[in-house]
């Protein structure tokens, strides 16, 4: 009984952390109080970072670059691999650069300056042979939770068909998070049931690479586990005072 009632007083906080705002860390810092106290909300001193409409692919460990010198024919063309740690070794005596999370523009850079000290004005080339293929994961009441390939276009109902669908305990009302900066992630509520009627369909959200679909238990389904099997189900259940109500 114990257990049924920490699960039904949890909800509202589940409520309250599905706003449609991006969240981060709530406990207050000393610079977040001495803001406050001069009118400044904590959303103006540090707001979340907002991604580009078509940001460029970040390196990751196990990547392959091949790095080249174009005006110089005599040096080949080296594959070299981002290590567990991020890290490349470079060719020709260019040391040891930290690359995870950089675009190969950023790459570009900085392969240039570290072959400026032993090169005059070098012109580095880089391609990215070899990456992690884009990916987004569906969890929760669906048929074959995991990650899947992103390889098209595809939307959050989509996802949970790709996912094996919803199990008969799963509730119509998911949740999409998306991460926006290593602090920060989105979350929003979606009404899959509304759009397979064919309402706010444009709220179908196209899913993007790291995405998340969670696809919660119903509420009555979550308690069936704390209610011993010589109890019927109906509109209500009567334990200590506790009440449970069938969605």
């Amino acid at each position: 009984m114990f257990k049924i009632r920490l699960s039904y007083r949890a909800l509202p906080l589940i409520l309250m952390v599905v706003s449609g705002l991006s969240f981060g860390q709530t406990t207050p810092s000393d610079s977040s109080k001495m803001n406050a106290a001069r009118g400044v909300s904590a959303i103006d001193s540090n707001p979340p970072v907002l991604q580009e409409r078509l940001p460029r692919y970040q390196v990751m460990p196990s990547d392959i670059l091949a790095v080249s010198f174009p005006l110089i024919p005599e040096i080949q063309t080296v594959s070299v691999t981002v290590q567990p740690d991020g890290y490349i070794t470079l060719p020709n005596g260019g040391g040891t650069i930290y690359v995870k999370g950089e675009t190969v523009p950023q790459i570009v850079d900085a392969l240039t300056k570290a072959y400026s000290k032993t090169m005059h004005n070098p012109i580095v080339a880089v391609d990215l042979t070899n990456f992690q293929p884009p990916q987004f994961t569906v969890n929760g009441q669906v048929g074959k939770p995991g990650q899947y390939p992103l390889r098209i276009d595809t939307t959050v109902s989509e996802g949970i068909a790709v996912a094996g669908g919803f199990l008969q305990t799963a509730k119509t009302q998911v949740f999409l998070f998306h991460r926006v900066s290593p602090d920060w992630v989105e979350v929003k509520k979606l009404n899959i049931k509304q759009l397979l009627n064919g309402h706010n369909v444009n709220e179908d959200v196209r899913l993007r690479p790291g995405d998340m679909i969670f696809v919660p238990e119903k509420f009555i389904a979550n308690f069936r586990k704390y209610i011993p099997y010589n109890f019927g189900l109906g509109t209500g259940l009567g334990f200590n005072g506790t009440t449970l109500l069938a969605q």
